[in-house]
């Protein structure tokens, strides 16, 4: 299983990026996939999440109104639209994948995870 991770940036308080994540497995349509940060100096922390069906999301409470999971099983593609970005936005975000169906915020449960693709927000 592998993922890869594309479309971070540099982007000004306010704008907008889409980060998509490809998987290359034999059984995608089953994984929950998620999405993780990590900015300098802190712990790796949940953005979000979606079910291997994509009908059930689950976002982390700093996100919820700004950001969107979603997925194309046909091309093995999630996405994630970050809307209104912040500075304390700033991170490596990551994407995972948990051979469960579920989604969860907790980072121990995913078995596979993306490389990063960096985002920095400017104020």
């Amino acid at each position: 299983v592998q993922l890869q991770a594309s479309g971070g940036g540099l982007v000004m308080a306010g704008g907008s990026l889409r980060l998509s994540c490809t998987l290359t497995a034999p059984t995608f349509s089953t994984y929950a996939m998620g999405w993780f940060r990590q900015a300098p100096g802190k712990e790796r922390e949940f953005v979000s999440a979606i079910r291997y069906t994509g009908r059930t999301t689950i976002h982390a409470d700093a996100v919820k109104g700004r950001f969107t999971i979603s997925r194309d099983a046909g091309k093995n593609t999630v996405h994630l639209q970050m809307n209104n970005l912040k500075p304390e936005d700033t991170a490596v975000y990551y994407c995972a994948a948990d051979r469960t169906t579920v989604p969860t915020a907790y980072a121990d449960n995913y078995d596979f995870w993306g490389q990063g693709t960096e985002v920095t927000v400017s104020s």
